[in-house]
C-alpha cells in the first residue's frame, strides 16, 4: 500500500494516470461480463461467444500494458538511495509496481462488476436500472466462478507484466542501439505475407457484423503489429543517427542524440502507435465495405483500445522528459537559448512524424487487401 500512500498525495499528472488505469480496467470488465451475459441471454451461443471473447483479448492486453506501464513509471520515478535508506531493494520496487498495478485493475474490475449488475437489473432500489437486461441474460443466474475469474485475469496479468518489466537486467550502455529492428522488420514482413497470401474464410467472425476472416488473416495481422512494436525502439534511434549525420549544427546535434538517448524509452510506444492506426485504418474500410456503423460494444472497445494507447505514449513522452531535465538544465546553464531548445523538440517530432505516417499507411494499405480483393 506504500505507492497508493504516495499517490495521495501526488500531482494530478501522477493521480490521473492511475485513474485512466482504473477506468480502462473498468471497461475492459465490463466488456467481458458482457460476452458471459450474452451467452447466457443467448439460445445458441455455440461459437459466437467464443468469437467475442476472442476480440475482447484486444483491449484486455491494451489494458494490461498501460496497468505495468503506469506501474513501472511509479516506482522507477523514485530514487534509488532513498528506497535503499528505508530497507526496499529491487525485490520491494519490483513488489510495490506490481501491486500497484493490480490493485488499480482489481478497483477497476470491481467497477465493472457493479455496472454489470446495475445494467442487468440485479440491483433492487437503483432507478433506471436493468436498461440493458435484453442483451445482458437477465433472468440467468449469473455463473460466480465465471464472472471471477473473468475480472481476476487482467488485475493477475497487469501484476505478472509490471513485475517482469521492473525486474530487469543492468540498463545498456546510453545511447546504444536497440538490437530489435531486424526482428521487428522481419515479424513485419511475414506477418503482411500472411494477410495478403490468406483466403478468404467465415471462421472467425468479426464484431458489428463486419464480416468474417480466416485465424490466418488474423494471425497475420498480430505478427505484423508485433513486429511494429518491436521494431519501434530501433526506428527511433535509427531516425536519430540519421538526424546527426553529415556535420550536423546545434539543432540537429541536440535532437539527435536526444531520440538515440529516448529510442528504448519511447520506441515501443510509438510502434504501439502506428499499429494501432493501422488497425484503425482495417476497420474503416471494412466498415465502408459493409455499409454500416459499427456496433455500440464495438465502438466503445475501439474508443477504450485507442484512449488507452494514447496514454501508454503520453506516459512514456512525460517519463523521456523527466529523464532528460537534467540535460536541460545543463544546456541553459552553457547559454542554450529557449527557442534552441523548443527547435530540437519541434524537430523531434517532426522526424517521427515524418516516419511513423507513411510507414503506417503503407502497412494499413497491405493489410486492407485481404478484406477489399
Amino acid at each position: 500500500m506504500l505507492s497508493w500512500r504516495v499517490v495521495r498525495g501526488a500531482w494530478l499528472g501522477a493521480m490521473g494516470r492511475w485513474l485512466t488505469v482504473v477506468a480502462a480496467a473498468a471497461g475492459t470488465g465490463l466488456l467481458l461480463l458482457s460476452t458471459l451475459g450474452w451467452a447466457l441471454g443467448s439460445a445458441q451461443p455455440g461459437a459466437g461467444a467464443g468469437a467475442r471473447l476472442v476480440w475482447c483479448l484486444l483491449p484486455v492486453a491494451v489494458t494490461v500494458q498501460l496497468a505495468a506501464t503506469v506501474g513501472r513509471a511509479q516506482p522507477l520515478g523514485w530514487p534509488r538511495p532513498g528506497l535503499a535508506a528505508i530497507g526496499l531493494g529491487r525485490t520491494a520496487t519490483v513488489l510495490i509496481g506490481a501491486a500497484g498495478a493490480a490493485l488499480a485493475c482489481a478497483a477497476g474490475s470491481a467497477v465493472a462488476l457493479l455496472v454489470f449488475l446495475y445494467l442487468r437489473g440485479d440491483l433492487d432500489g437503483v432507478p433506471y436500472a436493468g436498461s440493458a437486461s435484453g442483451v445482458l441474460g437477465a433472468g440467468h443466474r449469473l455463473p460466480v466462478a465465471g464472472a471471477a475469474t473473468l475480472l481476476a485475469a487482467v488485475p493477475l496479468m497487469a501484476a505478472g507484466v509490471a513485475a517482469a518489466g521492473l525486474w530487469q537486467p543492468r540498463a545498456p550502455k546510453p545511447g546504444a542501439a536497440p538490437v530489435g529492428l531486424p526482428w521487428g522488420v522481419a515479424l513485419t514482413a511475414v506477418g503482411l505475407a500472411v494477410q495478403v497470401g490468406a483466403p478468404r474464410g467465415d471462421t472467425l467472425p468479426l464484431p458489428s457484423g463486419l464480416g468474417s476472416v480466416s485465424p490466418a488473416t488474423a494471425a497475420g495481422w498480430l505478427v505484423a503489429s508485433a513486429g511494429m512494436v518491436v521494431a519501434g525502439p530501433g526506428l527511433v534511434h535509427l531516425c536519430g543517427r540519421l538526424l546527426a549525420l553529415h556535420r550536423p549544427g546545434a539543432l540537429r546535434l541536440l535532437a539527435g542524440r536526444a531520440m538515440q538517448q529516448e529510442a528504448r524509452r519511447i520506441g515501443r510506444p510509438v510502434g504501439l502507435l502506428c499499429a494501432t492506426a493501422t488497425a484503425a485504418v482495417a476497420v474503416y474500410h471494412l466498415q465502408s465495405g459493409v455499409g454500416h456503423r459499427l456496433g455500440p460494444l464495438t465502438a466503445f472497445a475501439a474508443a477504450l483500445i485507442g484512449a488507452s494507447v494514447l496514454v501508454i505514449a503520453g506516459t512514456a513522452m512525460l517519463e523521456a522528459r523527466s529523464a532528460r531535465a537534467r540535460s536541460t538544465t545543463a544546456l541553459r546553464d552553457l547559454g542554450a537559448s529557449p527557442a534552441l531548445l523548443r527547435g530540437a523538440v519541434a524537430l523531434r517530432a517532426g522526424v517521427l512524424l515524418a516516419v511513423a505516417v507513411p510507414l503506417t499507411a503503407v502497412v494499413a494499405g497491405l493489410a486492407t487487401v485481404p478484406a477489399t480483393r
